[in-house]
């Protein structure tokens, strides 16, 4: 594990030793998400492939990038892609970024995401605010041997998604008039969509929303202390005996119409959390 946390930190030296400032907030952005990179400003953009030990994102809408800079008045540093599990990554590969960002300073971390809606109250282009989430992708990021430098062995999740954080995005989105549904995400371990059988079961089970992503990075968040709100676009819906096929493209292709008010309600809360 001492190799591990060696790694963690020669990451965030080779991207400290570009910052004029310390970054306050992270924002991880999913499928088709990600040009709301484009409105941070002052921005210092380094492609994944030259920080040590950082994966590179393999997937379709995940472009691979940090970007740092100001949002809203903020310090920010964005995931512009994230990683996932079925790109055959170990989860703490996956969840990596997030220490990193830890060790450059951040105290709280948004988390976005596109997701198949499994609540029959929503539709496909909701916005879906996270009250809690089900770990079903048969792994944890916290297996093996602890690093107590990062947190602790046995980690509170009573509180995965800050109540908080969670009040700032419901509030600024009925002041934008934005729909927000809310519930709770399940993450899958994927690269499949799930069967009717399997979408029945997890819905039996109280999820709202199914996607790929996530859990193991609020997992990681909450472990060394970074308090979290997530957002989820609803992309489809998966309903299991209305289940219909489902595309990569269809998801990314909604989540862009999506995107103008999910950049007006991410921007909106950005700007109102206290750093």
């Amino acid at each position: 594990m001492e190799n591990m946390l060696s790694k963690i930190n020669e990451a965030a030296a080779y991207i400290r030793d570009q910052l004029q400032t310390s970054p306050q907030i992270g924002l991880i952005l999913g499928s088709g998400l990600g040009v709301m990179a484009d409105e941070v400003t002052e921005a210092l953009v380094i492609p994944y492939g030259q920080i040590p030990h950082f994966p590179v994102s393999t997937v379709e809408g995940h472009s691979g990038e940090l970007v740092i800079g100001q949002l809203e008045g903020k310090n920010v540093i964005v995931m512009k892609g994230r990683f996932h599990y079925y790109e055959g990554y170990s989860m703490k590969e996956v969840v990596f970024p997030v220490y990193v960002m830890k060790q450059l300073g951040i105290d709280t971390l948004l988390v976005t995401n596109a997701a198949g809606g499994m609540n029959r109250s929503f539709a496909a282009g909701d916005l879906m605010l996270i009250t809690d989430h089900i770990n079903n992708t048969g792994s944890n990021p916290l297996m093996g041997a602890n690093i107590p430098e990062l947190g602790p062995r046995f980690p509170d999740m009573s509180q995965a998604y800050n109540r908080d954080l969670r009040g700032i995005v419901a509030a600024k989105a009925a002041e934008l008039n934005i729909k927000l549904q809310q519930g709770v995400y399940v993450s899958i371990s994927g690269p499949t969509y799930c069967t009717p059988a399997e979408l029945s079961m997890m819905a039996g089970w109280g999820a709202d929303a199914v996607g790929m992503s996530t859990a193991p990075e609020v997992i990681a968040a909450n472990y060394c202390g970074i308090r979290v709100a997530g957002i989820t676009c609803i992309t489809d819906m998966a309903i299991g005996d209305e289940l219909e096929p489902l595309t990569h493209e269809q998801v990314v292709r909604v989540a862009e119409q999506a995107r103008p008010k999910f950049i007006a309600l991410v921007k909106a809360s950005v700007s109102a959390i206290n750093v």
